[in-house]
């Protein structure tokens, strides 16, 4: 492609790349890549730039929670970074680049966590086919409530199991509280919820402004 500028990096040292890195972890607006799924104008935007084409876009905002870096060989960085959805790491990398007035780019990325699963723990096609011929598919099945582990658990009452079985908003009453009043979605705007029994049933969100709790996903086993 046709190079629109250069730069210098020869009088940037290890610690100026540090705090730039740094600079980042909090919350800031991040202008989203052309190469990407979004759309403008009912078009994504990585078939604008096939055409092309550049398009204004508007800066959402991220949360950097951590970033930690593992190796520096100027001008090469291999870092970690933990982050919150929506957030694109080679924009990062990018605006650290600009930050140190040299430009950046992303030039591997590996990611090691989605949630509560580790890369660690994944299984290959040969190892679930293996599980399969060896009749044992099931060890590597992950229930829905576990793979929504990340949100509180909240269990409701026997008066409004009937509630949360028909799909109904529910509000704090109907939620079982501990010895101290506290119940799982104190802290949170997401609770898995389970019904009197255990049986989990589904997620729900709260609606702040009209004080109750609507069903957002729901997983009511009919068979039970």
């Amino acid at each position: 492609g046709e190079v629109l500028g250069t730069a210098d990096t020869a009088g940037i040292g290890e610690e100026e790349v540090r705090e730039a890195i740094q600079s980042f972890v909090g919350g800031y607006s991040q202008v989203p890549p052309m190469y990407s799924a979004l759309k403008v104008g009912g078009k994504r935007l990585y078939e604008l730039a096939r055409e092309g084409k550049v398009v204004e876009r508007k800066a959402r905002p991220v949360d950097i929670y951590q970033i930690r870096v593992l190796k520096m060989d100027l001008p090469r960085v291999w870092m970690e970074v933990s982050c919150s959805k929506g957030t694109y790491i080679r924009t990062l990398c990018h605006d650290i680049g600009e930050k140190l007035g040299c430009g950046g780019c992303m030039e591997a990325l590996k990611r090691v966590r989605v949630g509560a699963f580790l890369a660690e723990n994944a299984l290959t096609l040969s190892d679930i086919e293996k599980l399969r011929d060896d009749g044992r598919i099931g060890d590597a099945v992950v229930s829905v409530e576990d793979a929504l582990s990340a949100y509180p658990s909240a269990v409701t009452s026997q008066q409004a199991d009937r509630l949360v079985k028909n799909g109904n908003p529910l509000t704090d009453r109907d939620f079982v509280r501990e010895a101290d009043g506290s119940w799982g979605g104190r802290n949170s705007d997401t609770v898995r919820v389970s019904d009197s029994q255990g049986h989990f049933l589904g997620v729900y969100r709260c609606d702040k402004e009209r004080g109750f709790w609507k069903p957002w996903k729901m997983f009511l086993n009919l068979e039970e």
